[in-house]
């Protein structure tokens, strides 16, 4: 009985245990405080303004990188989406206060689908386009450098001009190797349709051998470029704005008469 005494008086004496203090819960942050809208163009799109002209007629896409198609690259690969670029061109097409698009290229090349797709659609654009070669227009960039209504290479840029090259499983069958021709075949066309290069000559070009250490093909500097009719005009970006502010003005002139190009 004293036993239990003593262990009563011993646990009604013990201190209880101190508090931990339990920090406060962050305030919530506003859901339209959480990005800025011009930080998040910038990530995704690689620019701040998307197809708007507050302060430009002219609106400026970049393919830099590689042209990243339907699969997906390893992050450290600097590239260009054309899941991003296809909209842009269908939000500067729609925009009235949009005048022309300008175009500037320093690309390895990329996926041949994607970039024939980037292709076409700037060549069907209605309004006046400049195609601007910087550092280099590699492989599948050769005929996104071509699909506009001029185009422009510096003196220091480069384009590779080489087959169609397959990564991945290939099935040794005549079917792989027709499909690869007409893959092919579809590029030639494209560049010989919007440039002044013959066909003849793209393909000597292209199946050239002793000039790349790895690979068939040609590299063509920018001076080569224009005399071989790829490239219309050797320039920088000021050659290549006059230009198409010159586009422009013929353009408006074209509305105002009711000509429809």
């Amino acid at each position: 009985m004293n036993n239990d005494n003593w262990m009563l008086r011993y646990i009604n004496n013990t201190p209880p245990a101190p508090e931990v203090p339990v920090p406060p819960a962050p305030a919530p942050v506003p859901k339209d405080d959480r990005r800025n809208p011009l930080v998040e163009n910038l990530e995704t799109l690689g620019q701040t303004q998307v197809a708007s002209a507050d302060q430009s007629n002219i609106f400026c896409i970049t393919v830099i990188g590689q042209v990243e198609g339907h699969m997906v690259l390893p992050p450290q690969n600097k590239t260009t989406k054309y899941e991003h670029i296809i909209p842009q061109l269908v939000a500067a097409e729609q925009n009235d206060k949009i005048e022309g698009i300008l175009v500037i290229l320093n690309t390895v090349g990329g996926d041949v689908e994607a970039g024939l797709a980037i292709a076409e659609m700037i060549a069907s654009l209605s309004k006046p386009t400049v195609t601007l070669v910087l550092g280099g227009g590699h492989s599948i960039g050769v005929p996104i450098a071509v699909a506009s209504d001029y185009s422009f290479i510096s003196e220091t840029a480069t384009m590779t001009i080489h087959p169609i090259r397959l990564t991945g499983l290939v099935i040794g069958v005549p079917q792989s190797f027709e499909y690869l021709e007409k893959m092919q075949e579809r590029v030639i066309r494209f560049v010989t349709k919007h440039s002044r290069i013959s066909e003849e000559k793209f393909r000597e070009l292209m199946l050239k051998t002793g000039e790349l250490a790895r690979d068939i093909g040609t590299t063509v500097v920018g001076k080569d470029a224009v005399e071989y009719g790829l490239i219309d005009q050797i320039g920088g970006l000021g050659d290549a704005i006059k230009k198409l502010n010159e586009l422009i003005e013929q353009y408006r002139q074209n509305k105002t008469m009711g000509v429809v190009q």
